[in-house]
């Protein structure tokens, strides 16, 4: 039993992470109504900026590396990522309004690979580190209760706490405040919202520069965990499955479908893949997907289309 509530507690806590990925889809996918497929490469370019600077800083104050200076490298990351959204929105988006959505989604796939290559070519294409503190040592909980007890890895534990925080902010920034609203309705109709007195090029200043915010956590966590190296924009992948699953409109659906596809990776390759072969993990989640599509394409939290002709 103490086994299973490990497994469990370790796939949840991946989930999380999936989870904060996918916000980064779910937000510009509200923002924009289009899928935003440069989210893995903001994630990469955010992490770099924050690795590379967390280690030129010190040698330019001369002086060891300690909580200002990781402070100093992250507000420059995020200063970034405005500058990214500010760049996005000035010299892309703001000539697509009105156009078709395969417009917008053509135009992400570019920024997508603009990204991959100017990251590398600004902070070069090694695979660095980034330390911001977290706990690496696991911890035993519930001995008393099972023989060994249940161990839960500190820094998954911190990770999965920061994303909670994170997504709950968001979630009250959707529902609670005025640009919540506006991001809503620009989803719904640029052409209409405009023509009600919201700032189309603000919008998407803001959401992209929120997107950019969420990647640079996202970006920190795995980089602390494996490293920042070009496959960190792999791990966008992942979330895609989690925003078919949650919804794409779905803030609490990209939470949910995160923890349900982590869970159910982790769950399936301990007690199936000894019968199936192994490396469940890999295309567990796109099979779900795959299953949701066909019988409920909206996901669990998605707003239904209905075409009224």
């Amino acid at each position: 039993m103490g086994f299973f509530i490990e497994a469990v507690l370790g796939g949840l806590m991946t989930g999380m992470l999936y989870a904060l990925v996918a916000l980064g889809f779910v937000l510009i996918f509200k923002a924009s109504g289009v899928f935003n497929f440069a989210q893995g490469a903001m994630v990469l370019f955010a992490a770099l900026t924050m690795a590379r600077f967390s280690e030129w800083i010190p040698g330019w104050f001369g002086v060891a590396s300690s909580w200002w200076t990781l402070l100093l490298a992250m507000l420059i990351a995020m200063a970034a990522m405005v500058v990214v959204a500010w760049l996005i929105e000035r010299l892309a988006l703001r000539h697509l309004v009105g156009q078709e959505p395969i417009a917008l989604l053509m135009a992400t796939l570019g920024i997508a690979y603009f990204l991959d290559g100017l990251g590398p070519l600004l902070y070069g294409s090694g695979v660095y580190g980034i330390d911001v503190g977290m706990p690496k040592d696991p911890v035993f909980i519930f001995e008393n209760l099972f023989e060994g007890g249940v161990m839960v890895n500190k820094e998954d534990l911190y990770a999965a706490l920061i994303a909670m925080v994170l997504v709950a902010v968001l979630s009250l920034f959707f529902q609670r405040t005025r640009t919540g609203r506006a991001l809503r309705a620009v989803a719904d109709d640029h052409q209409a919202a405009q023509s009600i007195g919201i700032a189309l090029s603000r919008i998407w200043v803001i959401v992209w520069a929120v997107a950019g915010g969420v990647a640079l956590v996202t970006g920190i966590i795995w980089g602390s965990k494996a490293g920042v190296q070009f496959s960190l924009s792999l791990v966008a992948m992942k979330a895609l499955p989690v925003v078919i699953l949650g919804g794409l409109t779905s803030v609490p659906g990209a939470i949910v479908g995160g923890l349900i596809i982590g869970l159910g990776e982790k769950l399936s390759e301990i007690y199936l893949g000894p019968f199936l072969g192994g490396g469940i993990e890999n295309w567990f989640a796109y099979v779900l997907a795959l299953a949701f599509l066909l019988i409920r394409p909206q996901g669990l939290f998605g707003d239904k289309i209905i075409d009224r002709v």
